[in-house]
């Protein structure tokens, strides 16, 4: 079956003072339709660029990326047009990325009237309907952003996400500007919506709890480069690469039995700009050798269990 999103050897690099700041370097996964992959790791590790990247919000310095087997890296104006009613994105800052001089219902309709293909009442009862889908009550059709709570401006967020009606979506940190209860609202508002649509996510958040939850496979990255990919189940309950061990142990166990043993990492981080060809994470690993200063290569640990690691067995006792 082929998937719904296939990148291969994805690079976005920017030109700074200093040189090339590899902000996303050499990263490959596929996505099947219908499925969630969860992109986790620390701020600056190249998630929001690859998200972007994937969707042509800024483009890629080298690689590929499909579309439903085609191959979308360098699409026309008018493809790329197409395109955005496939794949859309949510993003982080539900107040920011609104417009505080459109209503709630200008916000939901305005891509529908760039796609021009509806009747003034037909748009007005579809934004009607998206807003009953999101659970944005019909008196607040006239409200503007600052007059809304965060959650309802997210939910305004996803209905314009979802009004050309995609089969893709990245869903940047949606939930990490809200409140916990909000938080948990909105992820099974994304989880009922994507069993009724078939809709397929890229779901980036820095937050490994929720993105158990939401994820079919887990992708980590540091400093642009992916260091481990797995099933979600999979990644947590046999964590390999030592940046993934360090991340998982810092989420909070509710118990006050459970004792939690965090990895505490030390040392400086390496630069993204021009970076030495061997293992990014080396200045802060507490395992880190000779051999890790040659270049490293994504290993498949067991089936769908990827890690980017020449020490892992060693360290793992595999």
């Amino acid at each position: 079956m082929t998937p719904l999103l296939e990148v291969r050897n994805l690079k976005k690099y920017f030109r700074v003072r200093a040189g090339l700041l590899h902000a996303v370097d050499d990263v490959s996964f596929t996505l099947d339709k219908g499925k969630t992959l969860g992109v986790v790791g620390e701020s600056g590790c190249g998630k929001t660029t690859l998200g972007r990247t994937v969707l042509h919000l800024t483009e890629p310095t080298d690689g590929q990326i499909f579309f439903e087997g085609k191959d979308i890296t360098s699409p026309t104006k008018n493809e790329l047009r197409r395109l955005r009613e496939d794949m859309q994105i949510i993003f982080q800052d539900p107040y920011s990325s609104l417009n505080p001089r459109m209503s709630v219902s200008e916000t939901i309709m305005e891509p529908l009237i760039l796609r021009g293909d509806m009747t003034k009442t037909e748009m007005f009862a579809e934004v009607r309907k998206l807003m009953d889908t999101v659970g944005i009550a019909s008196r607040f059709e006239n409200a503007y952003p600052h007059e809304l709570d965060g959650g309802r401006r997210q939910r305004i967020g996803i209905a314009r996400a979802l009004a050309l009606e995609p089969k893709f979506i990245v869903c940047d940190e949606p939930v990490s500007a809200l409140d916990v209860s909000i938080q948990a609202q909105i992820i099974n508002l994304m989880l009922d919506l994507q069993e009724e649509r078939g809709l397929t996510y890229l779901f980036i958040t820095h937050d490994l709890s929720v993105v158990k939850y939401i994820s079919d496979d887990i992708m980590v990255m540091y400093l642009g480069q992916v260091v481990e990919k797995a099933p979600a189940d999979e990644l947590f309950a046999n964590t390999l690469h030592p940046y993934s061990q360090a991340l998982l142990s810092a989420i909070p166990i509710p118990s006050i039995r459970h004792k939690q043993e965090r990895i505490l990492l030390r040392g400086e981080i390496t630069s993204p700009v021009n970076p030495e060809p061997g293992c990014r994470f080396m200045a802060r690993c507490q395992y880190a050798a000779e051999e890790c200063k040659q270049p490293q290569k994504l290993e498949e640990s067991s089936p769908g269990h990827y890690v980017l690691c020449c020490r892992y067995k060693e360290i793992n006792n595999l």
